[in-house]
């Protein structure tokens, strides 16, 4: 028997560790414990719970409107490591910059970062977007619809494509007996999503001889973090990046990827750098999320 006089030694280090590792406890509460008891409940998994709210309160064809529903579902009711708003917008900005015509993302999970992607492209542009499991890629597909990249959907064995099109009005000056009138067109392809349902380290051996590509601009990284480093090196050896393709990695501090931070630092193949922020839809979390630009062999 443990005596009263050590149990109440102990009181402090507790109250220690609880004050200093508060945030991880909530996180713990709500990604892992309020999961949990919601999945037996409701007999739904968390992306379709997500999905439900999402359907029930945005816009259909606002892309703007679907993730302003997920960060308030996200903040709200239940956990999900989205990008979240805050370091969305820092990828906002290197997509705006960058200005991709052919994206890679890994790890499409439930749709957010795919529409937040899709919404920042140039015309012209492709996203190939890859997820393994087939639920959450099942959940990925209708937010994608949602978001309006859905006017023509193609079906094509294990991946789902999906093109908007846009009427582009041409004002055709004609001069017939000193008049001026115009035509309409037809419509013109203008941004191309494809969800691939497979895991990462089989698609991306197949981009090119599959998909067709011949150079990647830019990669965006959220699927599992032990993948970043053998994703990353595969993509080198694939030929598909060339000198100026940006590499953006999420959650590289927390949970962490630390084989993908080596190899970055030791390659010599990227300029790089570490945008801090705190881990989305938390509070007192550090994370940070990688920006690597490809430079080649010296």
């Amino acid at each position: 028997m443990v005596s009263p006089a050590i149990a109440l030694a102990f009181i402090p280090l507790l109250l220690t560790l609880l004050i200093r590792y508060r945030y991880y406890f909530v996180l713990f509460y709500r990604a892992i414990l309020v999961r949990i008891w919601k999945d037996c409940v409701t007999g739904l998994s968390r992306e379709e719970r997500a999905y439900q709210y999402v359907l029930t309160t945005a816009t259909p064809g606002d892309p703007d409107s679907i993730l302003d529903a997920f960060d308030v579902w996200c903040n709200k009711v239940e956990f999900i490591s989205n990008i979240g708003p805050k370091k969305g917008k820092i990828l906002d900005r290197m997509l705006m910059e960058q200005g991709p015509l052919t994206v890679l993302e890994l790890g499409a999970h439930c749709g957010y970062s795919t529409v937040r992607i899709a919404r920042a492209l140039p015309l012209g542009a492709r996203l190939y977007s890859v997820e393994m499991d087939q639920r959450n890629a099942a959940i990925a597909e209708k937010i994608v619809r949602l978001a309006g990249f859905d006017d023509d959907t193609v079906r094509k064995q294990k991946y789902l494509t999906y093109s908007l099109y846009i009427k582009c009005i041409h004002f055709i000056l004609c001069i017939e007996y000193g008049k001026y009138y115009t035509t309409e067109t037809s419509t013109l392809c203008v941004l191309k999503v494809e969800l691939i349902v497979n895991p990462s380290d089989e698609v991306i051996p197949r981009l090119r001889s599959d998909y067709g590509l011949d150079r990647l601009d830019f990669v965006f990284m959220d699927h599992w973090k032990k993948s970043y480093c053998p994703d990353l090196q595969m993509l080198e050896g694939s030929g598909l990046l060339g000198k100026g393709s940006m590499i953006v990695a999420d959650n590289v501090l927390f949970p962490g990827a630390p084989k993908f931070l080596r190899h970055i630092r030791k390659s010599g193949l990227y300029e790089w750098k570490i945008h801090r922020a705190t881990l989305e839809y938390s509070k007192g979390i550090r994370d940070g999320m990688a920006e690597l630009v490809y430079q080649g062999i010296k």
